[in-house]
């Protein structure tokens, strides 16, 4: 949280010095304060010319396209920020405007050389306060600091690896009127923004062709490949290819996006801490294999809740054990347990004096004026100029807000110093700094807002590397005083303009291995369980909207006899297969609208279309890594499609034209799944997961054909709908439907995609890719449970159906298929129980 600004509608206003028609020309920022585009003049700031020039002749049409345009791509990213107190909370949008931060050349590279003396000043701080602690022992900084921190952890303490305590350090920084970058606040235990930084520019580069070449903006990826060598360079032994995880608490988590995405970019398992095990001090990841060796674990999860062997006990979000391996030095945190110790505001006003005891240097960057008031003297000073401050927690997670004196009223203020009466030790007084302002566009026009800059550097092989961006945000409103994504800001692009740093001679490329020999792929047990129920979900929902579909367009056809007898079939095959619920006796003179209604527009029904895009859409997030960006956004795009129609336009052609869409989005995900996903364990789940659910659903609606007693025939054409078959059937017989070939076809034929034999021969062949069990004969527990349903199978005979009654016939095809359902159920339970619920003793 940033501290307050004056508000802006009691300031003065600069007008932009453009020509008439510049869409600079309506923007009016405040005087008194920075503003990033324009100078006390009004003139276009230099930094800011190129850019200026390159889109004078856009239009406030045309700044609204590229604004429409940059949200669908967020949208098709499936990019959120996930706000745990709002009712949107879950999968909220993330917000990002068109108008980026400029940073010059020169002015990018004093902060960058500060932010490196930050990052090595923090570190030599942490490797003191978690070794000799002589700092404590020579004064120079108080115990209460340190000790009586929360976020020191004692169980870290003694720990010393090959790796640096802080390998990664976001700094928010801030403008003030003199125009230096000022710091704001310390984020070393798990900073977010990199992957939303790399999110926003691969966005605005898709809108904005041309541009950066223009205005020479430095690129990010050369950023995020020397943190991935970095990571790998701080393994703890050298044993071949270091295995480096991203530890996330999940897809709940307020930022999970970003931490999908990063996994993806820098090619690591992205992992739960459910995923990981530790055994004899060492940290191992649970696969389909086997447990494999973890040499590096990028922490997203605080530190607190790493381990509830030592740590919080009852926090689940880590792996019990992990602060022992650790200590052992036999795994690499990025970054180290307990270094949220050092996001203390009350360390402000001692880094000074340990950046010249430490270092041997002045301190680079400016901070805000902060005082702690566990001191006597500085809280006497505060106190006696006490509108002057804004009253903070000093230690990160305790629950007190900021409060600005200046505009408290005096109850509050009395309840305020009482409590610093109280807890000294646990308030800082920091001085407010009046923020520059940024044209953002609201509502088709441009506003001036707040911002703040968080900037990133990294502690690299070769010393600290900075990267040439960031995350900028922006208040909510023009004359918000806060800035957090929390309470609704946006964010923007940081551009870093000038030339590329130079580097000196490349080094040799290395030897090109064609196909190199690598260990297993190490799906983790939890990504296929969610992988195996993605496919189960994705087939389920299409069996839903065929269902509504097909009845639907009975409703909506010709009002013939036949029609109305195939609604109530298919009617009748939605309430026996649970996904309607039956009529009652005062319901029953319902149209057949008004009954189908629910399935399409009930959020809180578990089998209607919107929930079942939501756990398909679940299940999809949990395993994200593991899919590509095409196959994201057509996920997401099937979430979307699910939204339920507008009550006043939810006409049968507007719900059918919502469920064809529903149907080709399906069909673009099987055909993604089929054509771009490595043959790898996590594919044969998937894969898995839609040939069970296919073959239950096919069978269950022809189990209810076989069971319908004097007219069958009614239930033929619908079914064959149903089950994508009309085609097959009329090139294979040339005739009407008839019950026992529509059942041979549907459930016998194994050249027919959609049948039962079809799906349990592709079960066949894929359990027996399986990892199995180590021993000498393995495991081949599923292989045998589906051999045994194709040898179930094999008992259906058309021949020998014909020679039967037709009601006996009936009766043996309603046998077979309840048998193989629940054959197939527990083959999915097998699968389970083998596959999901526990690591293989097996170590790689």
């Amino acid at each position: 949280m940033s501290p307050p600004a004056a508000d802006l509608a009691d300031s003065a206003l600069i007008p932009a010095v453009v020509p008439p028609g510049h869409w600079l020309s309506g923007y009016r920022p405040p005087a008194g304060c920075w503003d990033e585009v324009l100078d006390d003049g009004g003139t276009v700031r230099p930094e800011w010319r190129a850019l200026a020039d390159a889109t004078s002749g856009w239009s406030a049409v045309d700044w609204g396209r590229r604004r429409e345009e940059m949200a669908r791509l967020l949208r098709d990213h499936g990019a959120t920020y996930n706000v745990y107190s709002d009712a949107r909370g879950v999968a909220r949008p993330w917000q990002l405007d068109a108008l980026p931060l400029l940073v010059g050349h020169g002015e990018f590279e004093e902060v960058a050389a500060g932010l490196g003396q930050r990052l090595r000043l923090l570190n030599a701080i942490l490797d003191d306060w978690y070794g000799p602690q002589r700092l404590l022992r020579d004064g120079w900084v108080p115990p209460s600091i340190v000790l009586g921190n929360p976020g020191y952890l004692r169980e870290a303490w003694g720990s010393d690896g090959r790796a640096p305590r802080l390998m990664m350090l976001g700094c928010d920084l801030a403008r003030g009127p003199d125009g230096r970058w000022t710091v704001l606040a310390d984020r070393a235990q798990a900073p977010s923004g990199k992957g939303y930084a790399l999110e926003n520019r691969t966005v605005l580069a898709r809108v904005w062709p041309g541009i950066f070449r223009d205005c020479g903006v430095r690129p990010l990826a050369d950023f995020f490949e020397t943190q991935r060598e970095a990571l790998r360079s701080w393994a703890p032994s050298m044993r071949g290819e270091p295995m480096v995880v991203l530890l996330s608490p999940g897809p709940f988590n307020e930022t999970y996006f970003e931490h999908a995405f990063k996994a993806r970019y820098l090619g690591f398992p992205l992992v739960e801490g459910a995923d990981l095990t530790v055994r004899d001090r060492r940290v191992y990841l649970k696969t389909l294999e086997g447990l494999r060796r973890v040499d590096v674990i990028i922490r997203r999860v605080d530190d607190v809740c790493c381990d509830p062997l030592e740590l919080r006990a009852d926090a689940w979000l880590g792996v019990a054990g992990l602060a022992e391996a650790c200590r052992a030095g036999h795994v690499t945190v990025a970054n180290a347990l307990g270094t949220g110790v050092v996001e203390t505001a009350a360390l402000f006003p001692f880094l000074p004096g340990l950046c010249r005891h430490l270092l041997g240097e002045e301190l680079r960057l400016p901070q805000a004026t902060t005082w702690w008031l566990g001191q006597r003297a500085e809280r006497q000073a505060v106190l006696a100029e006490r509108d002057r401050w804004v009253i903070k927690n000093a230690f990160v997670g305790q629950p007190f807000d900021p409060v600005f004196l200046a505009q408290a009223d005096e109850p509050t203020k009395r309840a305020v110093l009482e409590r610093v009466a109280a807890d000294p030790d646990s308030f800082v007084a920091q001085e407010p700094l009046r923020l520059s302002t940024m044209p953002t566009w609201h509502e088709g026009r441009l506003e001036p807002r707040r911002l703040v800059w968080r900037a990133f550097v990294l502690a690299g092989p070769e010393g600290p590397q900075v990267m040439p961006g960031g995350l900028t945000r922006v208040s909510r409103d023009a004359a918000g005083s806060v800035v957090t994504m929390q309470y609704g800001g946006l964010s923007k692009d940081t551009w870093v303009l000038g030339h590329e740093p130079d580097c000196g001679p490349s080094a040799p490329a290395p030897p090109v291995v064609i196909r190199p020999a690598r260990p297993a792929a190490g799906v983790p047990s939890r990504q296929a369980d969610h992988l195996f129920w993605m496919g189960r979900h994705a087939e389920r929902l299409e069996h839903v909207v065929r269902l509504v579909r097909s009845a639907l367009r009975r409703h909506a056809g010709e009002k013939t006899g036949q029609q109305a007898t195939e609604l109530e079939v298919v009617l009748h095959l939605l309430e026996r297969t649970r996904e309607l619920p039956r009529p009652g006796r005062e319901e029953a003179g319902r149209p057949a609208l008004d009954r189908l209604r629910p399935l399409l527009a009930d959020p809180g029904a578990p089998d209607a279309v919107p929930a079942l895009a939501r756990r398909l859409r679940f299940n999809a997030s949990a395993a994200r890594d593991r899919l590509s960006d095409d196959m994201w956004r057509l996920v997401n795009r099937l979430d979307t499609l699910a939204v339920p129609v507008d009550p006043g336009l939810a006409t049968p052609a507007a719900l059918l034209d919502q469920l064809d869409s529903l149907i080709l989005g399906l069909a673009a995900l099987a055909g993604m799944e089929a054509e771009n996903m490595t043959r790898g364990h996590g594919w044969r789940f998937l894969q898995l997961g839609r040939r069970v659910e296919r073959a239950l659903n096919g069978l269950e609606l022809c189990g209810e054909t076989a069971r319908a007693g004097e007219r069958p025939s009614a239930f033929l054409p619908p079914l064959l709908e149903l089950c994508d078959s009309v085609m097959t059937y009329r090139r294979l017989y040339v005739a009407a439907p008839q019950f026992l070939p529509v059942m041979d076809l549907l459930i016998a034929d194994e050249s027919n995609p959609r049948s039962t034999a079809f799906q349990l021969h592709w079960l066949a062949r894929q359990t027996a890719q399986l990892p199995r069990d180590t021993g000498p004969a393995g495991s081949l527990r599923e292989k045998e449970a589906a051999d045994q349903l194709l040898s179930a199978l094999s008992s259906f005979s058309l021949q020998s159906l014909a020679a039967m009654d037709p009601a006996a016939a009936a009766q043996r095809v309603a046998a077979v298929c309840q048998s193989l359902g629940h054959g197939l159920e527990s083959f999915s339970e097998l699968l389970t129980a083998h596959y999901f619920n526990h690591a293989l003793p097996k170590v790689r």
